[in-house]
């Protein structure tokens, strides 16, 4: 396994979509293992392939306890549902790092993911799980945790970032 260098905003990758995986292969399920490497050593609880510069349609996550992880290889995740009560949490981005806020969004769902032996798998979530795997979804679509603040809250950390960057 190997660290992924993590691709911050403004990189235009991270507005990109993700493309489908095609076949399970040993390079799938590597991108995988090193996402998760990765993911750990930021720290974070969940990293899409955009993030490491990857348009592969690939997400790791563990919202688990840190004495008991859970970690989720997904390839090809999609939602299938989700609830029409909404939940408020605080969100990070290890590609926005430094900058926080609170997202309002469904507070369950269900998606559908390829696992890493190539079967068809479903699961459902809520709480920080529901939310993580729909922030990783929206990383594979282009979609920044900061595209569902409002117009000021985004400018706002936008600022920030461009000038921090700078």
């Amino acid at each position: 396994m190997a660290l992924l260098p993590i691709i911050h905003v403004p990189d235009d990758v991270l507005r990109q979509t993700a493309q489908p995986v095609q076949e399970v292969t040993a390079a799938t399920r590597k991108l995988l293992d090193d996402m998760a490497e990765t993911m750990y050593d930021a720290p974070g609880i969940g990293l899409a392939a955009n993030q490491v510069g990857s348009l592969e349609r690939v997400i790791v996550m563990d919202c688990g306890p840190d004495d008991s992880p859970e970690l989720w290889r997904m390839i090809n995740p999609e939602i299938i549902w989700e609830s029409d009560e909404t939940s408020t949490l605080e969100e990070g981005c290890l590609s926005i790092p430094g900058h926080n806020a609170e997202v309002v969004r469904p507070a369950s769902v269900r998606a559908r993911y390829i696992d890493i032996d190539g079967k068809p798998q479903e699961m459902e979530a809520d709480g920080l799980l529901a939310a993580c795997i729909q922030h990783e979804i929206d990383h594979l679509n282009g979609v920044l945790f900061i595209d569902h603040l409002s117009r000021l809250k985004k400018s706002m950390i936008w600022k920030k970032v461009l000038k921090s960057a700078r």
